[in-house]
């Protein structure tokens, strides 16, 4: 008899493997000194875009013999995205607060410099500056990191759903058990 395994049990290996990807790819970025270039972000979104794809697409050929719904496909993507939301959150707090302490000064620097460069009045850059550096915290951040990362992974998923799903006819495509 086959074995069932729960949908958040079997998509946690996938989680810590988009978490793995994140993580190298952010260690990337920032020993290359690239993480103040929006650049970079894009691209990211194509690699997470492919990761997601092949996870959930293996999730599908290995758990589902062959066969998801759209329903089922985006479901398994928003679980793998929650697993790599948290890793990311966790991630970001240690690197704030451990690997560079200093990061968050200089994007604050750039920050400040880019309004200067849209011509700003000081009193305006003041403002802004003063709002940015209660909420840049890593205690605060870490945990809005997990709802951005949520919200981009939605939009991925509901990508990767159209193109994994497979469905076909049950009573033809129902695999024999040995």
């Amino acid at each position: 008899m086959e074995e069932k395994v729960g949908i958040w049990k079997a998509n946690l290996t996938n989680g810590l493997i988009l978490g793995l990807v994140g993580i190298v790819y952010s260690l990337v970025v920032y020993f290359l000194n690239m993480y103040l270039n929006k650049a970079q972000g894009y691209v990211f979104m194509l690699v997470e875009f492919a990761v997601l794809f092949f996870l959930v697409k293996s999730y599908r050929d290995n758990f589902k013999h062959g066969m998801i719904t759209y329903g089922d496909a985006l479901g398994v993507s928003i679980i793998i995205c929650l697993y790599y939301a948290i890793i990311m959150a966790i991630f970001t707090y240690i690197l704030y607060t451990v690997i560079d302490s200093g990061l968050l000064d200089k994007q604050l620097a750039m920050a400040e410099e880019m309004m200067q460069k849209k011509g700003m009045p000081q009193s305006t850059i003041d403002a802004g500056m003063s709002i940015q550096r209660k909420m840049m915290k890593p205690a605060f951040m870490a945990p809005f990191s997990i709802l951005g990362n949520m919200i981009l992974g939605l939009i991925i998923s509901l990508i990767v759903a159209a193109f994994v799903r497979k469905e076909g006819n049950p009573l033809l495509d129902t695999p024999t058990v040995q």
